[in-house]
């Protein structure tokens, strides 16, 4: 599973970071985590806004901090 965290490196950002390895750690799950900084590769997703998370190459969220349990229910639906 390969989950991207997109975003300037700003506290919202690192807040979805934390979450989501929480996520990762309470369902038991493996996945190559990434945050990705750079502005370019950031506008080949076409998100409006940051933080974003982008579970195996589509866009869960962005513009938002989702919670635990709604990373959770993505990650599940990557299984």
């Amino acid at each position: 599973m390969e989950i991207r965290i997109l975003g300037p490196g700003c506290p919202r950002c690192h807040e979805v970071e934390k979450r989501t390895i929480n996520a990762l750690a309470e369902l038991n799950v493996g996945a190559d985590v990434q945050k990705i900084t750079d502005l370019k590769k950031i506008a080949e997703y076409r998100i409006i806004g940051t933080p974003a998370l982008v579970i195996n190459g589509k866009v869960k969220s962005y513009g938002r901090i989702p919670s635990v349990a709604e990373i959770k229910e993505w990650i599940k639906g990557e299984l």
